[in-house]
């Protein structure tokens, strides 16, 4: 069940149940992509450019410069501005405790995964 102060919200702005659950898909689907979980975990700790970021990934630019399009919308990065570089960095009011958490939540609960897709029977 959603939050109902979130509920309440969309509702105030027009938004149905249905509507916000297919942000919430939007927002997690964020998640899901191996390349724009690089991205992030790239900038826990460091702003970087496209560049910057293409050269660490070893990835085309515009592979890159696409899934940062995708994070900077869901809200997932900020982008700020220096000279003729922007520069991307992660959003550190709600993304980094969120990636804490799913950090914290893997180390507790998932680490099994990693087990079996090794063959290895540890739970």
């Amino acid at each position: 069940m959603i939050n109902k102060n979130i509920l309440r919200h969309a509702h105030h702005e027009g938004f149905s149940e249905e509507e916000l659950y297919g942000a919430y898909k939007l927002f997690l689907g964020t998640l899901f992509s191996e390349i724009r979980l690089k991205i992030i975990n790239l900038l826990r700790n460091r702003k970087l450019n496209v560049s910057e970021i293409t050269k660490e990934l070893r990835l085309d630019q515009t592979v890159v410069s696409h899934n940062l399009a995708r994070l900077k919308h869901h809200g997932f990065l900020i982008c700020e501005s220096e000279g003729k570089y922007r520069y991307y960095k992660i959003n550190k009011e709600t993304i980094n405790p969120l990636m804490n958490l799913i950090d914290k939540h893997m180390g507790q609960y998932c680490i099994h995964i990693l087990h079996s897709m090794k063959g290895e029977d540890k739970q």
